[in-house]
């Protein structure tokens, strides 16, 4: 699976000290509004410590961890929505995206310009979220006043999608994200195709200068991420990394977190292939069956599938390896109705 997350916020508030951190690419960080006009793009590994453990019994050639694509989006500022600060150019990359991660700053430092000249956390998240709804807004109404024109010819379908396309209308003007109003599948099903940027999931990184549990910001999902010491730390090289952490009183780095909430953020999980060539993870959506997750493999595989040979990661391992976890008869096999869980190694048995 192809999976993006844009990384957006008002200009100045770490967004590419952040991308730089998570990527180890050095993009233009310079200290002004708009140094990022095209979108950086960078692919980062998803940290998982069961995909080694499991090489470490495998002994394979190859050991090929999943991923994500982060992307740098230029700082938007108040009227992106109409243009301000190249703003549909910006809003229209992160129309691409699965996901939102929202960086909002929340240190001190005479030296860097904030955009309104003042920290305000909770402001700069509404100043974004009222940019995007607007951005909705437009897109909506455009597609309203053709829908209501179809919805003339009495046809009930096309009458409901119009008075559907009200529905998010309304709440839109009334500053509510689309991923907060209540509809069903059928009605995002219908919707799919407008793409809109607020029914993204998001995620808030609260960008400090030193990590406080007690800030938080107001009912959104939020991560504190020193991101200016998160560059500090993937600078150095992979094994001192752990050892500073541990110096820093930390569990995993802030962007370990920030990448495995991602992951959470987008309903996913991870499944598992491995022998002598590769030791390898694979990303499939929660709740997935066994044929769309050996699709990911290879698309012919989900037509092709016949069934799925099923074993646990840890089972795995305490059997060492593939032979013995057969003769202890711990592999499983499967239909085409298994619903994959997170961890599953898996063989899958395809019509050739």
């Amino acid at each position: 699976m192809s999976l993006s997350i844009g990384i957006v916020g008002l200009p100045n508030v770490g967004k590419s000290t952040l991308f730089n951190a998570l990527t180890k690419k050095q993009v233009a960080v310079e200290n002004y509004p708009f140094c990022t006009i095209d979108p950086n793009v960078g692919i980062v590994e998803v940290p998982d410590e069961r995909l080694n453990k499991l090489a470490r019994v495998s002994k394979p050639a190859k050991i090929i961890p999943t991923t994500i694509k982060f992307i740098d989006i230029a700082g938007l500022v108040k009227g992106a929505h109409k243009g301000e600060g190249l703003g549909n150019q910006f809003l229209a990359h992160i129309r691409e995206c699965d996901a939102i991660c929202e960086v909002v700053r929340d240190f001190q430092d005479n030296n860097i310009i904030h955009v309104d000249g003042k920290i305000d956390p909770d402001g700069d998240v509404e100043t974004i979220n009222l940019e995007l709804i607007f951005s909705d807004l437009n897109t909506v109404e455009k597609r309203l006043s053709k829908a209501e024109k179809n919805a003339r010819t009495g046809d009930k379908k096309l009458i409901e999608y119009k008075n559907l396309l009200q529905k998010i209308k309304q709440n839109l003007e009334k500053g509510t994200s689309a991923r907060a109003i209540e509809l069903n599948a059928d009605e995002k099903k219908q919707i799919y195709d407008l793409n809109l940027i607020t029914i993204k999931p998001i995620i808030y990184i609260l960008n400090v200068s030193e990590l406080n549990e007690q800030k938080k910001l107001q009912n959104n999902k939020t991560i504190q991420i020193d991101v200016k010491l998160e560059q500090e730390i993937s600078a150095l090289p992979e094994n001192e990394q752990k050892e500073y952490i541990k110096e820093l009183g930390l569990v995993q780095s802030g962007l370990d977190k920030l990448i495995q909430t991602c992951y959470e953020l987008l309903d996913l999980i991870t499944f598992f292939t491995t022998g002598t060539d590769e030791t390898r993870a694979w990303t499939v959506n929660n709740r997935a069956i066994a044929p769309q997750a050996a699709g990911v493999i290879h698309t012919d595989f989900e037509k092709s599938f016949i069934r799925a040979e099923i074993i646990n990661w840890e089972k795995f391992i305490k059997a060492d390896g593939e032979q013995k976890a057969r003769e202890q008869g711990l592999i499983r096999t499967e239909g085409k109705d298994y619903v994959m869980q997170d961890g599953d190694v898996c063989n899958f048995l395809c019509k050739q």
